[in-house]
Formats: C-alpha cells, sequence, structure tokens
C-alpha cells in the first residue's frame, strides 16, 4: 500500500471528518444522513491516519510530496 495522502490533504481530511462524526452524533442529523456523515467522517480520518486512499488509487490522484532517490 504506498502513501498517496499528503500533510495537506491529511489535516483537511481530519477536520472535515470530525465535524462530520460531530454533526452525526449530535442529533442535528436524522434518519439515513446520519448515518452517511458518521460513514464517511471515519472515512476520512481512518484514510487520514494510514496515508492511503483507494479512491485516489482510481483517480490516478497523489498528494503525497515523493522524495527523489539518490
Amino acid at each position: 500500500m504506498k502513501k498517496n495522502v499528503g500533510n495537506g490533504d491529511r489535516f483537511i481530511r481530519v477536520i472535515v471528518g470530525v465535524i462530520a462524526i460531530i454533526l452525526g452524533l449530535s442529533g442535528k442529523l436524522d434518519g439515513n444522513l446520519k448515518w452517511v456523515a458518521l460513514g464517511v467522517g471515519a472515512i476520512m480520518v481512518i484514510t487520514s491516519f494510514v496515508q492511503f486512499c483507494p479512491l485516489y488509487t482510481i483517480l490516478g490522484i497523489n498528494t503525497c510530496k515523493v522524495k527523489p532517490k539518490k
């Protein structure tokens, strides 16, 4: 599993993920939207910690700065 999520992307994912989880748990959202917010929030936080996003692999995106080999 090659890292494809950079530091800036990780920061944004954690912030958005935590906000989505808080919204899902706060009771402001009802029904299916609550579960979608919790799922999306969890996925965002998990992908930021493991620095790998499967969707980025499919789309060919890489926000991780790769150090050149000597």
